[in-house]
């Protein structure tokens, strides 16, 4: 029997300066918007013709004989990946977040168009490279680093998956309300939300909380199973406690919230608040380790 034709889905999104056009309609009334303010198109034009030159690469890496699909970061939701799938992600490390929750299993090469502005976590790859990671991937031989995605499951059964954090709180820039349960104890908080994080997330935005706090936590590594939580910003009251901050989540435990916001109340995953559930008053959530982990390619 003849082996299916592999198939590469790579994923992008627009580069500031197609933004910028799809906003303003031409060239011309871009460049006028940004010269009133005292910048340029300059910039813009350069760190696009590196997301221009990464594709390009990305493109001819691809065999003439394998399938291939172009994916804007907007249509994820909608796209129904094949699961022998190949997948590129070109652009910032927040690319292949946004599209590990929507996989199940297929490899994910991450490509750097822009090294001297991205970090590269998730996206360590240069362009160049990305031949020989693909025909290793397509053969099964591939280096994976196995990555752990964090779940909200909805005691009505919803789930949402993560690889960043998951963040529950309140939709806008009101107290969120809630009882929070972990380790055999139980707390009534008033908060700016609490951020439950994955090792990944650990070196983006919770690395940025855990360096605000008293006493850090030692937060999981990229691979562990555990994941930490923070609560951000809790108030003290009459009704409402500090004394749950943050803790780590060891592999098996999952932190449990139930809400006690009228309105308002929401779940998103890694930062974008369109991929969010609605968490309102009386509604309980488990936010734990997925079974599902992103398969990150490393090496051939």
């Amino acid at each position: 029997m003849t082996a299916p034709v592999p198939r590469v889905v790579v994923v992008t999104r627009a580069s500031e300066l197609e933004a910028l056009l799809a906003r303003h309609g031409t060239r011309g009334q871009a460049s006028f918007f940004l010269e009133r303010r005292g910048q340029t198109l300059a910039e813009l034009e350069v760190r696009h013709g590196l997301r221009e030159a990464a594709l390009a690469a990305v493109s001819r890496a691809i065999p003439l004989s394998w399938r291939r699909v172009r994916l804007d970061r907007a249509d994820l939701s909608r796209f129904v990946f094949e699961p022998d799938d190949l997948v590129v992600a070109v652009g910032q490390d927040g690319l292949v977040a946004n599209a590990a929750k929507y996989l199940s299993g297929q490899p994910v090469v991450g490509v750097n168009p822009d090294p001297a502005r991205y970090d590269g976590v998730l996206v360590p790859h240069r362009p160049e490279a990305v031949a020989p990671l693909l025909h290793a991937a397509a053969a099964g031989r591939a280096e994976l680093e196995l990555r752990t995605l964090a779940e909200a499951r909805l005691d009505d059964g919803q789930r949402l998956l993560a690889l960043n954090e998951v963040f529950a709180g309140h939709r806008s820039h009101q107290s969120a309300r809630y009882r929070l349960a972990f380790d055999g104890r139980e707390e009534r908080q008033s908060s700016s939300g609490v951020i439950v994080s994955t090792g990944t997330g650990a070196t983006s935005w919770a690395r940025s909380i855990n360096g605000e706090r008293a006493r850090p936590l030692d937060l999981p590594a990229p691979t562990a199973r555990a994941l930490a939580f923070f609560v951000r910003e809790p108030f003290p009251s009459v009704a409402t406690g500090t004394s749950l901050d943050g803790a780590v989540l060891p592999e098996g435990r999952a932190l449990e919230l139930t809400s006690e916001m009228n309105e308002g109340g929401v779940l998103f995953a890694d930062g974008i608040e369109e991929d969010r559930l609605d968490f309102p008053f009386g509604a309980r959530v488990a936010i734990g380790a997925a079974a599902e982990t992103l398969r990150l390619v490393r090496g051939a």
